[in-house]
């Protein structure tokens, strides 16, 4: 009887009604905070604190409806009521009204700032959800789209396709777009997409994929925030392939207004541009661009004669000419032409695409990095990539030239070269050649120790990257770790033939005081140059290393004479090229390169 007494007692002094009335207050409260703090970065330790105090509050606040009743004269004890109804009935009466009608409040009101705050949050965070810090909520990766086409050679359409929403995405100054290379590293449809997407440093992932027959085409997308893998927008399209422009734009324009980017009206009008009605070229294009983004000399060859297929079919079709400047200006680097043959026709090519449309970030970038490296005007350089930076400002390779072995690491702006380097690793967080030109950068800043860790960095991601070798082996030559440095010279002439790594190996064991071996290899190198292009700036080294300084300065006006750009560019900062300078012959070699041109 006791305990039924109990029962009674806790109905009597509302009780029951104060635990539901917290409960569903608390529920809501909680979550509304879930749904609005994120908006505003609140860490989840806050969050999981203000749980937790609602949830103890719930003890508390059972005591206190025991002890105390709420009566129209403010908050009283449980007892002093008692009395004064005992004594008062028509009090009594009055006083049960509110006691009734409180807890009816109390949830009303609760359940009244939940939804409000859930909805708050839900509207507020749509497209926004709360990132990992560092990470923009406007930021998105274009993973490979799956190629659905019977016919295994459409592959490079599938890719073409993925690349052009990118590149349309890329023009929106307010979002940050991961660059393909870093993409193509995962699958269309991963398992594992919050960890890819804390990998590339975005929130958003884009996924799709392509089926082509014939003139028909279909385009599935689906957007995601791969944080919550809430699915933001999915969408298919069926069109014939003379209409694959406007579905790229559609794409890429609803994708930018799903992430509430802002658009500047030459943005949109930049995404929304058809660049040729020929679909012919359009699909040679892609071709072309299938072989570029493979990145060997060979490649390279075939990519330009697709190019130039794509500008037979349209004389008009800009982006082929973009695409022809691309190929041309890479030859040199993979080992395809020298300078003298391949620079010219790349700078004919990106100026023929400027003049049919000047707001091709691609031929403006090409055109800065053949005025560096064939005209040496390092003004004119600087102009074209800022130009491409301002039409494109993700275009990861503009950032990676114009600061790495471009005219700002030229000319000696280390903080702003790196600075772009930087930038250009965040945009394509997987490229080894980014991500090994960073450390490079560090090295000619003189920054000894960051250049060992980020070329490390990049052997952590690729053992086998042989650029990244020997960028760590001169890193080990200028810290004084010579044997460690030729190992690391070894390693990159096991992987690749690239005949400057020879030379970085003669100059080495010159300085180890083994000047037979170094000889010896000097003669393989001048063998070698009988048979392919072998750059002046390898046999420069390799005679400063011998103490053969006048033998050094011929090989560099040489490179001069030559337009080799690429072998003196650096003439001002190269840490190797200390040796020489006071030389009264190289120092007139510098002016040449850096003064008032005629």
């Amino acid at each position: 009887m006791k305990i039924d007494n109990f029962l009674s007692e806790l109905k009597r002094r509302n009780v029951y009604k104060v635990a539901v009335a917290y409960i569903v207050a608390g529920w809501a409260l909680s979550q509304g905070i879930a749904q609005v703090f994120p908006v505003f970065d609140i860490p989840n330790w806050a969050i999981r604190l203000i749980v937790l105090l609602i949830i103890i509050g719930l003890p508390i606040a059972l005591i206190l409806a025991w002890m105390f009743e709420l009566t129209p004269q403010g908050i009283k004890r449980t007892e002093d009521v008692d009395a004064l109804l005992a004594t008062n009935v028509g009090v009594a009466v009055a006083a049960q009204q509110p006691k009734k009608r409180t807890w009816i409040f109390v949830v009303i009101i609760g359940a009244a700032v939940s939804i409000g705050l859930f909805l708050l949050g839900r509207y507020s965070t749509g497209n926004t959800t709360a990132s990992p810090a560092g990470i923009s909520n406007k930021s998105i990766a274009v993973l490979p789209f799956d190629n659905l086409s019977r016919d295994p050679d459409n592959a490079y359409f599938c890719e073409g396709v993925q690349d052009e929403i990118l590149t349309r995405l890329a023009k929106v100054a307010d979002l940050k777009v991961i660059s393909r290379t870093s993409t193509q590293h995962f699958k269309s449809a991963p398992d594992n997409l919050p960890q890819i997407a804390k990998q590339l440093g975005v929130a958003h992932i884009l996924e799709g994929s392509v089926q082509k027959a014939s003139d028909q085409v279909r385009v599935n997308v689906q957007l995601i925030n791969a944080l919550t893998d809430a699915h933001l927008w999915a969408d298919t399209y069926d069109r014939k392939l003379t209409d694959i422009f406007a579905v790229e734009s559609d794409i890429a324009k609803t994708i930018a207004e799903t992430l509430q980017a802002k658009l500047t009206g030459s943005e949109k009008s930049l995404i929304t541009k058809t660049p040729t009605v020929n679909p012919e070229a359009y699909e040679l294009y892609l071709k072309g661009r299938f072989f570029w983004n493979k990145r060997t000399g060979t490649d390279l060859l075939k990519s330009i004669d697709y190019f130039k297929q794509a500008v037979e079919k349209d004389q008009k079709y800009a982006l082929a000419y973009a695409g022809l400047a691309d190929a041309y200006v890479l030859l040199p680097p993979y080992g395809a032409a020298s300078p003298s043959e391949s620079f010219p026709q790349a700078e004919a090519a990106a100026r023929k695409a400027l003049e049919l449309d000047d707001t091709l970030a691609e031929a403006h970038t090409s055109l800065g990095q053949v005025l560096l490296f064939y005209d040496l005007d390092f003004a004119g350089s600087t102009m074209e990539f800022e130009r491409a930076l301002s039409l494109d400002p993700n275009y990861a390779t503009a950032h990676h030239w114009y600061g790495g072995g471009g005219p700002l690491l030229a000319l000696g702006q280390f903080d702003r070269a790196i600075k772009e380097g930087k930038r250009a690793v965040e945009l394509d967080p997987l490229s080894l050649i980014n991500n090994a030109d960073l450390g490079w950068l560090y090295f000619n800043a003189r920054r000894y120790n960051e250049a060992e860790a980020q070329a490390r960095k990049t052997l952590e991601m690729d053992s086998h990257f042989y650029l990244a070798h020997y960028y760590l082996g001169e890193v080990l030559q200028l810290k004084g770790q010579l044997t460690e440095a030729i190992a690391e010279y070894k390693k990159a002439a096991e992987l690749d033939d690239d005949p400057f790594v020879l030379g970085l190996l003669a100059q080495a064991y010159a300085k180890l005081g083994q000047r037979d071996e170094a000889l010896k290899m000097l003669g393989q190198l001048q063998e070698l140059a009988t048979r392919r292009y072998v750059t002046s700036y390898s046999f420069a080294l390799v005679h400063i290393a011998l103490g053969e300084k006048d033998k050094a300065i011929d090989w560099l006006e040489r490179a001069y004479r030559d337009r080799a750009g690429p072998d003196i560019a650096l003439i001002k900062v190269d840490p190797f090229l200390d040796p020489l300078r006071g030389h009264p012959r190289f120092e007139a070699l510098v002016q040449k390169i850096f003064g008032p041109k005629k």
